[in-house]
């Protein structure tokens, strides 16, 4: 089994989404954020007390970036071209295997992957233990 080169704790500035103004006070407004424009508006204008508006300061960790919580970073590998890539990296990098790959190469994928010592993230999807 692969371990990551080096297990970083990964902080999340925030968590929660930043909601659309007044997307609670109307059905028709989605919670999706949108910038608010409007010449008077409060939240625009960040009076306090309003919400807080996506900023540069919430980005996270360059080091931490992209980490998934295992500590490998995500490649989408399509073909075993791809698959071969990963050799010098595959302690920094797990592969996940394209979504329109079908079950036969996918196995073919697997295997070398096991071989190359490559963590594959999506192991066990299309791939039945029994064939019928």
């Amino acid at each position: 089994m692969v371990n990551p080169a080096r297990k970083v704790n990964i902080v999340k500035k925030r968590t929660k989404p930043f909601v659309r103004v007044q997307s609670d006070r109307f059905k028709r407004v989605s919670a999706s954020w949108r910038r608010p424009v409007g010449i008077d508006s409060a939240t625009r204008r960040r009076f306090k007390g309003t919400r807080p508006h996506p900023k540069i300061g919430y980005g996270s960790n360059a080091k931490t970036r992209f980490l998934l919580p295992n500590g490998f970073r995500k490649f989408t590998i399509r073909n075993r071209k791809d698959l071969e890539g990963l050799v010098m990296l595959n302690r920094t990098y797990a592969a996940e295997i394209a979504h329109n790959v079908g079950a036969k190469k996918r196995v073919q994928l697997l295997e070398r992957a096991k071989q190359l010592n490559v963590k594959v993230i999506n192991a066990d999807a299309r791939v039945r233990s029994v064939e019928n």
